[in-house]
């Protein structure tokens, strides 16, 4: 065959991969949106995807695993999972596809092999959708309803009901609030719908109700007057850090639970995947998301600990600024912070390497931290330099973190990155509180110390962590397969 027939061959080729995902676009809808099943590639989400996205998908998960994945396995698969009977759940087509491969033998076709392996999704519990209100509107808090909005599907899980500010709502604030949803400097537009309804002091997004309300205290509010009952309140407004004040969120007509997106004191500090288990929702009320960094390390300090054991440890953050920078010098309160943001290297502290022994107790005494703010306004490193107990290499920790990110209960938070071109930029968007870089692991020649890289999105990264353990509390997790 000559160069021409060769290349008309690899265009067909190309035709067919883009018309099968095409078909694969679909059913992902149709599961979604008739039975709310989700499904996504090796934790990588699915929904609202384009074909040239979901292709770039199956690029990544087939070096992942080291074998073909291709879209047309993903069809087959995808197809037998529409025609069974399925409550809501949350599916890894990836992982599944991997499994037909090894197990291609045993089954005669894809559907049995299917249904083979969702056979205990029946036994879960009716689950009872949610009201959510968020407490602040900032960057999570944003991040946040778009998340939501996103993924209501059928408003089987999270329904966010209302969002509460301060001051006044009056056309222009309530057109600034819209604006702020619909566009966004880091993370792009808004995928959906904004709409301000002035005259009702809403905001309608993706065509859902979503009221706006003006308070100064948590307690003045009586969410039942919006037909909210129930509600789990997300405070994203880092007013209320301890017990005392945020129960007082708990004083509102129609609040159950609370859940903080900050280090919370005296009240479970919760890295979902690692520790939530240990909190029951129907006993406790009041939960904290710890902090972005706490999120991204401790899965990590945990797959070490169980591995190899750690002796000790110094964490290095290099984080992107925030808000409560200067963009300009001026006066602060705290020491440095007071100069320009996004023009310089700013050393501060952090309370991650304390705030981690509230997650994994074994770590007590055994983390120093540091902070580096940097001029980027997204995207964060968090630098892990271990002792250990145990003798190891490069090889065996990477084999030892990949397995956790393949399989098991960390499948969500860790990510295994084999990009040796990677930089900041490229980890915006990552929906993994931890994102760890292989090609950047260094061990010493005794094998006793270890030097680990773990990228984070300080805000999306971190908003999903939020949604996750909103989601143990609410009891409103579905049945999943990873």
């Amino acid at each position: 065959m000559g160069l021409n027939g060769t290349y008309e061959k690899e265009l067909a080729f190309q035709a067919d991969r883009r018309r099968a995902t095409v078909e694969f676009i679909k059913i992902v809808s149709d599961l979604w949106y008739d039975k709310s099943i989700e499904l996504v590639l090796f934790r990588n989400q699915l929904i609202d995807r384009n074909v040239s996205e979901i292709l770039n998908l199956h690029e990544y998960a087939g070096e992942f695993v080291q074998k073909p994945i291709s879209i047309f396995d993903s069809v087959e698969i995808a197809q037998a999972i529409l025609v069974l009977d399925m409550p809501p759940s949350k599916l890894d087509i990836g992982k599944l596809t991997y499994e037909f491969h090894l197990e291609d033998e045993t089954y005669s076709n894809a559907t049995a092999f299917v249904a083979a392996k969702l056979k205990d999704a029946k036994k879960n519990k009716a689950i009872e959708p949610k009201d959510v209100v968020l407490y602040g509107f900032g960057r999570i808090g944003r991040l946040v309803a778009r998340e939501l909005m996103t993924k209501t599907g059928k408003g089987s899980q999270l329904r966010l009901r209302a969002i509460v500010t301060r001051g006044t709502i009056d056309k222009t604030v309530l057109e600034k609030r819209a604006s702020l949803l619909r566009n966004d400097s880091v993370h792009g537009d808004f995928s959906g719908t904004v709409t301000a309804d002035v005259k009702n002091n809403v905001l309608i997004i993706n065509g859902t109700t979503v009221n706006i309300i003006s308070a100064n205290a948590p307690e003045d509010i009586d969410y039942t007057k919006y037909g909210i009952k129930n509600a789990l309140v997300i405070d994203n407004t880092g007013a209320f850090r301890d017990d005392k004040a945020l129960k007082r969120h708990l004083k509102s007509k129609g609040v159950d639970k609370i859940l903080l997106t900050a280090p919370g004191k005296g009240v479970p500090n919760i890295v979902h995947g690692v520790n939530h288990l240990e909190y029951n929702p129907d006993k406790v009320h009041i939960f904290s998301a710890a902090s972005c960094t706490t999120n991204a390390i401790t899965p990590v300090l945990k797959v070490m600990e169980d591995a190899f054991g750690v002796i000790s440890g110094h964490l290095e953050t290099i984080h992107a600024y925030t808000n409560d920078q200067n963009l300009v010098d001026n006066f602060h309160g705290k020491y440095r912070r007071g100069r320009a943001a996004a023009l310089n290297m700013v050393i501060t502290e952090t309370g991650a390497g304390q705030a981690v022994t509230k997650a994994l107790p074994s770590f007590e005494g055994k983390l120093t931290s540091n902070a580096i703010r940097v001029p980027v306004p997204n995207g964060s490193l968090a630098i892990l330099n271990l002792e250990l107990d145990k003798e190891t290499s490069i090889e065996g920790i990477n084999t030892v973190i990949k397995k956790h990110a393949l399989e098991g209960n960390l499948v969500e938070q860790i990510k295994y990155e084999m990009n040796d071109e990677l930089v900041s930029s490229d980890i915006v968007g990552c929906s993994a509180p931890a994102i760890y870089d292989s090609k950047a692991t260094i061990v010493r020649t005794d094998g006793k110390n270890a030097i680990l890289y773990i990228w984070y999105d300080n805000e999306y990264g971190y908003s999903h962590q939020v949604i996750r353990l909103a989601k143990y509390i609410a009891k409103v997790r579905r049945f999943t397969y990873y």
